[in-house]
């Protein structure tokens, strides 16, 4: 059994040798900049960058009101629901819902894991660091948890890119692969720039989340083609 084992891992390392390396290169370059960029806010580094931002997307003169129109405003919170924890679990849900349905149980397997990994290393990561809120500007949505990184940030990355990556897969026309990256893309950018938006994160805990859930992306496209998922040039 374990030679078994050992000769499908030897077959996989000679087939995918290449893709493989680049996508161990990737995450654990997503892997370098969370942690660079978790180094340099803990010693303060950060905190002038990020303020500055803040304040750019208020009104001048007033930092209780965001710039744009009360209609922006409501946009921007819809918006930022796309990475909060109950319509990412949805998402999810139905994904997986998705992929059994049409019989691909690795697909329906790696959804999952990367989603739960992700929320899982967000707490913690919470929790190790605990960066309080921005105090600069009154805040536009509820917030309970520590700043970073930014857990809307980290699940919008890993749910909607694995997502794009799993369709990618079984999708043969490039430009339906492109396009199911281009929307995780704006998904992702749009949850993330709502978070600063609406004055309840830094934006670097913004960018931190997105490596991080870039990492899990990722790790997730790495063990689908570890496990001999068919796939269409993914």
């Amino acid at each position: 059994m374990l030679r078994v084992a050992l000769t499908r891992v030897w077959d996989f390392f000679k087939r995918f040798e290449t893709w493989v390396l680049v996508g161990l290169i990737l995450a654990a370059g997503a892997l370098w900049a969370f942690l660079n960029i978790a180094d340099e806010m803990a010693e303060g580094e950060t905190q002038g960058i990020d303020s500055r931002i803040i304040l750019m997307l208020r009104e001048p003169g007033d930092l209780n009101n965001p710039i744009g129109s009360k209609n922006v405003e409501e946009a921007v919170r819809d918006i930022t629901a796309l990475g909060g924890t109950t319509l990412v679990a949805v998402v999810t849900v139905v994904a997986i819902l998705a992929f059994l349905f049409h019989k691909k149980r690795l697909h329906a397997l790696v959804m999952g894991v990367v989603v739960l990994a992700a929320w899982g290393s967000s707490q913690g990561t919470k929790a190790l660091y605990d960066r309080p809120r921005p105090d600069l500007v009154p805040h536009e949505a509820y917030v309970y948890s520590a700043s970073f990184p930014s857990g809307h940030s980290t699940m919008s990355a890993a749910a909607f890119l694995t997502l794009a990556m799993l369709i990618a897969s079984l999708e043969p026309r490039r430009r339906n692969k492109a396009l199911a990256y281009a929307v995780a893309g704006i998904f992702v950018v749009g949850v993330g720039f709502s978070r600063v938006y609406l004055g309840v994160h830094w934006p670097t805990d913004v960018l931190a989340g997105w490596c991080l859930g870039a990492m899990w992306a990722l790790v997730g496209w790495i063990a689908l083609r570890a496990m001999h998922a068919p796939t269409r040039g993914a």
